[in-house]
């Protein structure tokens, strides 16, 4: 037997890789497996060379976990080592100033960095055990079966053991911190998460030692020991579809892998995206357009990242641009760097290059799907149109390439672009400022009074809804000469689209300052601003409307896009009495205080009510009244 000690240049370097190693412990099983792994390649890639002349066997990497001696051995049949390579690859652990790190790093937050400098991915062993020992067998001829075993010091000792196969075992004598990993659906949720689409069969299996079972045969010290292993599940699939040709899939097998990697979704995406670029860099995956709802951050994050099919993490706002983290899928290169805990992403030119083909990928896609199939387009618009908006206002790049297939749905459900509605419109709302008015509901069925107004003076509405529509069309505003959005509810159509002619007033100013008390007495004064305004006698009595800025910042503000800069947004409307309706008349010409009032109560509450806005009490009210008058 053979001792020593691990080449450091501090005795503090242990403790520090065993707590900083890794963000999240249970990244010890990937890192193991992916060595396993790699050994195993190479042994393969010897076979076909000729290095290796031996028999490859049923070749695979085993992880079998016996609960009973509190140990998990990972298990390859791969290349091997030798004692001289075990003394060169695990022994000596080239820390360039290592204590200078240590000082660094220890004690701050972000001081599992300290990896990113070295090559330790066979430490995160000492994470979880309080024990490790490796047994190898090289596949070079004459070679002799070691162990090598360390306890998480510097002190390591290495003999010759008995091994019928090449290849290495490492087995991990689990720590009392660390008894999760002794149970079987944490060793399996592992393995799903970050091997489930390695290249090489992966096996799981367990052991464990019954020790004087009453049922069994007795030996002479009354005991018996029988050893069961469960039967060993190949728990990956080592071609995913990404890793193939996309003339060898058809649109089922894209749909069939969507539902391999998001098991809990019901329906199918509304299209995919196959990368395969080989050079400037490597990069392979699919992208899926997946059905939004409505909350967008419950969307993100399901763009998994792997390194030669090798999972590393689904949190990719550094390699895919904000505006396409609502797709799902999965993305695969490995000329994207990463640390050694392979967790965190280092930026290079690599990774912008990546980031900006991406995008372009996926804007080229959809700009050819509007060109080559307008109208299938136009039916996936509805679910495609909250991932345009998000990707228009994260992304400048994304936003100037989205000029070419934005589309606007009108509440006739026809779909056209935004410079085909500007032209189809220009002619009957064009304002005296010469600005071209966009009508929009975002409610046509609360506000279809409005509409309905807006449509019988031969004007067109859109339809806009959604959690960002008050972001997308702001920068629709900015991003397009001479139009303007305007909200139905914003304001009476007279203003909203404002002409040179005017229509002359029925009501005196003295009249109208006469009625507004009046008026101001039936609402609440902190929130309703009462104001005449010269509308046509066809239009209603009174209007509530709120200012198109005022409430677009007041939704801003809900989705955190003012960032405070205005202030805070009272929730104000205006009271819009028509100076020019009959009814306004009537109420002038009514002759007792009483009966004035208790016409205008009434009118405003229609008002209200058209806007769902008049509940509880008020509503209980004017229902009573108006059984009364029927």
């Amino acid at each position: 037997m053979k001792t020593g000690k691990i080449n450091v240049q501090t005795e503090n370097i242990f403790p520090i890789i065993k707590k900083f190693l890794y963000s999240d412990h249970e990244i010890f099983l990937r890192e193991l497996v992916s060595n396993a792994v790699d050994a195993s390649q190479k042994l393969k890639f010897f076979s076909k060379n000729g290095e290796f002349k031996g028999d490859l066997g049923d070749q695979k990497v085993e992880i079998i976990l016996n609960s009973t001696e509190k140990t998990l051995t990972i298990r390859d049949y791969g290349i091997g080592m030798t004692e001289e390579e075990i003394e060169k690859y695990i022994n000596q652990i080239a820390f360039s100033g290592a204590e200078e790190f240590v000082e660094k790093y220890k004690g701050k937050e972000g001081a599992e960095q300290i990896i990113g400098h070295f090559g330790l991915g066979f430490y995160s062993s000492f994470m979880v055990a309080d024990k490790v020992q490796v047994r190898s067998l090289s596949y070079k001829d004459g070679a002799k079966a070691i162990q090598w075993e360390s306890n998480g010091t510097t002190d390591f000792t290495i003999e010759e053991v008995e091994k019928e196969s090449v290849g290495t075992d490492i087995v991990l004598h689990i720590s009392e911190e660390s008894v999760e990993f002794l149970e079987k659906e944490r060793i399996q949720g592992i393995l799903d998460k970050y091997c489930k689409f390695l290249p090489f069969p992966i096996v799981f299996g367990t052991k464990t030692e019954y020790i004087e079972d009453p049922k069994g045969e007795k030996e002479e010290d009354g005991k018996v020991k029988r050893v069961a292993v469960d039967v060993e599940n190949q728990i990956n699939n080592t071609s995913p579809a990404w890793t193939k040709k996309p003339s060898e899939l058809s649109d089922e097998d894209y749909n069939s892998f969507y539902r391999e990697l998001y098991p809990s979704t019901m329906e199918d995406p509304l299209f995919h995206i196959h990368l395969n670029v080989d050079y400037p860099f490597n990069l392979t995956g699919i992208l899926y357009f997946p059905k939004l709802q409505e909350n967008i951050e419950v969307q993100q994050n399901k763009i998994n990242l792997y390194s030669n099919q090798v999972f590393i993490t689904n949190n990719v706002e550094q390699i895919v641009p904000e505006c396409l983290t609502l797709l799902h899928g999965v993305i695969d290169s490995p000329d994207i760097p990463l640390n050694v805990s392979r967790s965190y992403l280092q930026g290079d030119s690599n990774v912008r290059e990546i980031s900006s083909h991406i995008t372009k990928k996926v804007a080229d896609k959809l700009a050819s799907m509007y060109k080559n199939d307008r109208k299938d387009f136009e039916s996936k618009w509805d679910d495609l149109k909250i991932f345009v908006e998000y990707g228009t206002l994260s992304d400048e790049k994304f936003s100037e390439k989205a000029k070419a297939f934005s589309l606007l749905k009108s509440t006739d459900g026809e779909y056209l672009s935004i410079d085909e509605y500007k032209e189809k419109v220009s002619a009957i709302q064009t304002d005296k400022n010469d600005k071209v008015v966009f009508l929009y509901t975002n409610d046509s069925t609360e506000q279809f009074g409005l509409v309905k107004k807006a449509k019988d003076r031969g004007y067109s509405v859109l339809q806009i809804d959604g959690p960002i529509a008050p972001h997308w069309i702001a920068k629709l505003e900015q991003s397009y000469e001479n139009i303007a959005f305007a909200r139905v509810d914003a304001d009476t159509l007279d203003k909203l689209i404002q002409k040179d002619e005017e229509i002359p007033s029925k009501l005196s100013k003295e009249e109208e300052e006469e009625l507004k008390p009046l008026f101001e007495a039936s609402v609440n004064k902190e929130k309703y601003t009462v104001q005449f305004e010269s509308m046509s006698s066809d239009d209603a009595p009174i209007i509530i409307t709120q200012p198109e800025f005022i409430r677009r910042m007041m939704e801003q503000q809900k989705m955190g896009g003012s960032n405070g800069f205005f202030g805070a947004f009272p929730d104000s409307r205006n009271l819009v009495v028509n100076a020019n309706h009959d009814k306004i008349q009537e109420i002038l010409e009514t002759k007792t205080e009483k009966s004035k009032k208790n016409k205008i109560k009434q009118l405003t509450d229609i008002a209200l009510l058209s806007q769902g806005m008049l509940k509880g009490e008020a509503l209980d009210a004017f229902i009573e009244r108006s059984i009364e008058k029927v």
